[in-house]
């Protein structure tokens, strides 16, 4: 992906594996297609209309509960860092579960350096083809990104374990 392209684009088909099930596949894409929507492409009105229809359980304690939970979070985040977004580096299906590891940036220039930015590994569980359950690990990779984790990352917005 060079730069100047205005985000990342998920391309399902270059995770697909053969040993996924079909449901496993299904649920591959709906996570791509939200993350996409959300994450990268900052496009809060589709992914409201689409994955907001629903009860969806924030285990990030920054994050509050709901779809409109995350959205607010992720509008948030745009305000400050508009070319904020995930480059996915590999997904993992085991059943309702969907795993996206990710380079995350807060800059379009910072995109592919590895220096720079977050390591992310995101967990959603789906039922019946629905986003439900959400978890996140975060690794910051520079100083910028610590120094940024630690002043975003103490708020509490929901009381949900973190396991």
């Amino acid at each position: 992906m060079s730069q100047s392209q205005k985000y990342p684009i998920i391309d399902i088909n270059k995770h697909l594996q053969e040993h996924w099930t079909e449901q496993e596949t299904e649920n591959a894409k709906i996570v791509v297609d939200f993350f996409q929507h959300l994450m990268n492409e900052h496009d809060f009105d589709y992914t409201m209309k689409k994955y907001g229809n629903g009860s969806y359980t924030q285990h990030n304690r920054a994050i509050p509960n709901e779809m409109s939970g995350v959205i607010g979070y992720v509008k948030t985040m745009t305000k400050r860092f508009p070319e904020y977004s995930f480059d996915v580096k590999r997904i993992y299906a085991d059943g309702d579960f969907i795993l996206l590891h990710s380079h995350t940036t807060m800059m379009a220039k910072h995109r592919g350096n590895e220096k720079k930015g977050f390591i992310i590994t995101d967990t959603f569980r789906l039922k019946d083809g629905k986003l439900v359950e959400h978890w996140d690990a975060i690794q910051p990779i520079d100083i910028f990104s610590r120094l940024l984790f630690l002043v975003t990352g103490g708020s509490i917005n929901n009381s949900n374990p973190t396991f």
